[in-house]
């Protein structure tokens, strides 16, 4: 996801908002979707985590929290995305990481894994 710079400061952060925000949606409303698309997601996640933006920043958590819910096999991938930023220099990546972490790794979202099927 890259920011345009020919969009004036707020379009840039709507539309890479919005990019984040879709993700979010397909994650927790399209049920029948494989596990690629997300993995791709959290790739994007990865990469433009240490937007410092407020509404980008905070779309980006939370479309890794939803990822991790989705099933076992994001969970792990998407705890170690989490990990990753936590540990990262970036301050605002590091914020994602580890604002996602804490309820990625909750006992509610482990609990609520166990019940999804494979």
């Amino acid at each position: 996801m890259t920011t345009s710079t020919s969009l004036p400061a707020g379009e840039a952060s709507t539309q890479d908002r919005t990019a984040f925000a879709l993700l979010w949606s397909l994650t927790v409303h399209d049920k029948r979707a494989g596990d690629e698309p997300f993995l791709q997601g959290l790739a994007l996640i990865e990469r433009e985590a240490g937007d410092e933006r407020n509404f980008v920043k905070k779309a980006t958590n939370m479309a890794l929290r939803a990822i991790v819910k989705r099933n076992r096999a994001l969970n792990s991938a998407a705890v170690a995305v989490a990990r990753r930023l936590a540990d990262s220099n970036d301050p605002t990546a590091r914020w994602v990481g580890k604002d996602a972490l804490r309820e990625l790794t909750s006992s509610g979202v482990i609990k609520r894994l166990e019940r999804v099927p494979r």
